[in-house]
């Protein structure tokens, strides 16, 4: 007797569940229901296209895998969107219910709420979030929050350098949760905004209110967080605010360019706090990624047929520093082609361009024949401290390689505006938490030490000249 699609799935997913960690095998897999059998294929549907594409490129192969010993015989498995799913309503079991305005008090309507704290972009969803290797870690913990806010992976807490994604994801999860649930309260906020409400608070004697506004919501979205630093008064606050979404069970999800560990200034408890759920970082996409968000960019407004796919390849070869940068250079091609009245091609994307290209690791010769790159940057350091290059690239932690090493790095990071990632691997393959400690270090030594100061400065006028 032949098996049902149901009864194919409920024996895959048995063997699933003895080897997957739970977590994932309840965030990807629990979710998901098979809707027929096509052929040699189960077509299993997902709540979702994010969970969707997620589970065909991580578990449809390890699940066919195990149907000739689950099933004794093989079999293909496919997932897509549960559409009757998708369009009928749902409960949501995760979403703490909301609080209840103490007596006295009236609840301002949604729409009045919503204007209290930075809007949302309605581009900061799943659907337009393009993963890669560099960000489906953190991408697969922002959904698997959206789908158990509270639940899992509280506080979610996303780090990486500027203009990689970590506030599109936040958001992302802002949405999926509002589509399941609008009556959901969320704060979206600045560390900065957090502090300046704070201290206006104080000063017209309504702590009490500020409390309250952030302490009864169902989702806080918290930018920034290294902007914490030397805040105490804003620390002690956040930590009793933090305390209190928690334990109601209440998501939390904040971003940072620096894990909790590195962030100077911040006090033990909050580090340790940040650390509870999950911590995620976002690298700089690779160039195969970043072909792929241009070419998302490009559909997202309709413009594959303005923009060649060479185009394309070139601005993805060029422009490295991050995925803002990315969609900044199209709109600007773009801006730039129809104020001259001409076709977009490579050779008007280096015209339009040259200013971002001058300012990557691709920097244009210099009149006397020299390029200033971090391999240049490397030898000018080393010689002045009388090291070498490769010394700078070193595991070694002396002293007497250690402080040329941080110099490298800063003259990069200053002249040249190389990614924090890039850098990093430049130097060593460290990560690029090391990279903001070398710089800061650097930063906060020049004011204090008058010698170290012209040592830098000198070598910044020798490769300025190359530029």
């Amino acid at each position: 007797m032949s098996l049902t699609a149901r009864e194919i799935w409920s024996r895959l997913l048995d063997r699933a569940r003895q080897e997957l960690p739970e977590q994932t095998f309840r965030t990807w897999l629990e979710p998901t229901e098979p809707l027929a059998i096509d052929g040699d294929t189960l077509l299993v549907g997902a709540p979702d296209q994010f969970a969707a594409d997620w589970n065909e490129s991580k578990h449809a192969d390890l699940l066919a895998g195990y149907g000739p010993v689950a099933l004794g015989h093989p079999i293909r498995i496919a997932f897509r969107v549960n559409e009757e799913r998708k369009t009928r309503p749902q409960m949501d079991l995760f979403v703490a219910p909301p609080a209840v305005a103490p007596q006295g008090e009236t609840r301002p309507p949604q729409n009045q709420r919503a204007n209290t704290f930075a809007p949302l972009s309605d581009r900061y969803t799943f659907d337009h979030f393009v993963i890669g290797k560099s960000n489906e870690l953190a991408a697969a913990a922002a959904h698997a929050a959206a789908q158990a806010p509270g639940k899992v992976y509280n506080p979610l807490f996303l780090y990486g350098d500027t203009g990689l994604g970590k506030t599109h994801l936040m958001q992302a999860v802002a949405h999926e949760i509002l589509t399941r649930k609008p009556e959901t309260r969320i704060a979206f906020v600045g560390t900065e905004q957090f502090t300046n409400e704070l201290v206006a608070s104080i000063q017209s004697r309504t702590t009490q209110d500020f409390r309250r506004r952030y302490r009864e919501i169902d989702l806080l979205l918290v930018d920034d967080v290294h902007f914490l630093k030397g805040k105490e008064a804003t620390q002690e606050e956040f930590f009793h605010t933090f305390n209190a979404l928690y334990e109601a069970g209440r998501q939390i999800i904040l971003t940072s360019d620096r894990p909790p560990s590195e962030i100077p200034g911040l006090e033990a408890r909050l580090v340790s706090r940040f650390q509870w759920g999950m911590v995620a970082d976002i690298e700089l996409p690779d160039l195969e990624h970043r072909i792929a968000i241009l070419r998302h960019k490009a559909h997202l407004d309709h413009l594959e047929l303005t923009i060649p796919e060479d185009v394309i390849r070139f601005i993805a070869e060029h422009i490295r520093s991050s995925v803002r940068e990315l969609e900044g250079s199209i709109i600007k091609l773009l801006a730039y082609a129809s104020l001259r009245h001409r076709e977009v091609t490579v050779d008007l994307a280096r015209e339009a361009l040259r200013d971002k290209l001058r300012s990557g690791p691709e920097a244009n010769a210099a009149p006397g024949g020299g390029q200033l790159d971090i391999i240049a940057i490397q030898n000018a350091v080393a010689r002045e401290w009388g090291v070498t290059a490769d010394g700078l690239k070193s595991k070694t932690r002396t002293k007497t390689l250690t402080t040329p090493r941080h110099v490298g790095m800063y003259l990069t990071r200053e002249l040249l505006g190389t990614p924090l990632v890039e850098i990093g691997m430049a130097f060593g393959g460290r990560d690029h938490s090391t990279v903001i400690h070398s710089i800061e270090r650097v930063t906060e030594t020049i004011p204090t030490d008058g010698t170290f100061a012209k040592r830098v400065e000198k070598l910044r006028l020798l490769l300025q000249s190359m530029l």
